[in-house]
């Protein structure tokens, strides 16, 4: 049985991992392929040699019949511009599919949970991708196969062309959302508010880091939107280390052992798992350590005051206060 769900595959320069990703993606040999590659940085030592390595090793290891459509850069468009524009050139051809980065190593069941869930929510606009990892460091949320989530994630994902479409209108709105009330209507965690509020300005005011992916969470957040998460981790990111662009150094999330999934089960009821929001939030960026600064600060300035007034004597040190207001 031929597994008709097109899958599209980013690369750059990482011949070993992309030959990986085939392997396990030979195993459901889909029957369109779309690979999109990114150039060679300018002036970078044996960068050229290892992109033209990668883009061998497509042609070698897609070998199974199928509609094969490749897009090759000759320049390096860095991974904000190449990621949106492969995923741009996907959606242009296709109304839905899977998307893997070369680094990103999916379980066999990632495939068949994707399909079903493309399916299963085609027409349901609330729901606009399908992720593939798990963060939730063993917790389980629910009692079905997945659960939903405020966050999308780039880790081995899959989604629509009529959620896409949100992609780059997101842009040109961030200042007047971040403005208004609605941001904190997302995020009631202050801490969480304030993160996200400055990645998004140093990300289009600043036009840093050089990443796609923070675009398409604001865009969802903006709409209202809601990810599946699966309960199990069917994708495992392999791709920290020297040749890594964002992903770096010793990383709790990095190459989680994958899992099957079992019998797929959906969700009762289709809202988003608080708690799971939540756990990201404090275990993956770093909230945990944000709300004890804050707490330290609070802490700190208590004391301060506490001092003050033992100094200057209660009576004096409130009649002080007073008199700035």
């Amino acid at each position: 049985m031929t597994f008709s769900t097109p899958i599209l595959l980013i690369t750059w320069r990482r011949p070993e991992l992309t030959k990986r990703v085939i392997k396990v993606i030979r195993s459901v040999a889909p029957q369109r392929m779309y690979v999109a590659s990114d150039g060679p940085s300018h002036g970078r030592s044996g960068e050229a040699e290892k992109v033209a390595d990668t883009r061998a090793v497509i042609t070698q290891s897609i070998d199974w019949p199928c509609m094969l459509k490749q897009q090759q850069s000759e320049t390096n468009q860095g991974c904000r511009l190449a990621v949106s524009r492969a995923i741009d050139w996907f959606f242009a051809h296709e109304q839905e599919g899977i998307i893997l980065e070369d680094d990103c190593l999916p379980h066999p069941d990632f495939f068949s949970y994707c399909s079903a869930l493309l399916e299963h929510y085609r027409h349901d606009t609330r729901i606009w991708s399908i992720c593939g990892s798990n963060f939730q460091q063993g917790h389980r949320r629910g009692d079905a196969s997945y659960y939903f989530s405020i966050h999308g994630d780039s880790w081995g994902w899959a989604s629509w062309r009529r959620a896409w479409i949100h992609y780059h209108p997101a842009e040109h709105s961030w200042i007047k959302f971040r403005d208004s009330s609605r941001l904190d209507d997302v995020f009631p965690i202050p801490q969480e508010r304030n993160y996200w509020r400055s990645i998004l300005d140093e990300l289009f005011l600043n036009r840093q880091p050089d990443s796609w992916d923070y675009q398409w969470w604001l865009a969802g957040w903006m709409n209202h939107a809601l990810h599946a998460w699966p309960n199990q981790c069917l994708v495992s990111n392999l791709g920290f280390g020297d040749d890594g662009t964002h992903t770096f150094g010793a990383n709790a999330f990095a190459e989680i052992p994958l899992c099957e999934l079992g019998t797929l089960r959906h969700p009762e009821f289709i809202v988003p798992s608080r708690d799971a929001d939540r756990y990201a939030f404090l275990h993956r960026r770093g909230g945990l350590e944000q709300i004890h600064r804050a707490n330290e600060g609070s802490l700190h300035a208590w004391r301060c005051r506490w001092r003050a007034m033992k100094r200057q004597g209660l009576l004096p040190y409130l009649a002080a206060k007073t008199s700035l207001l």
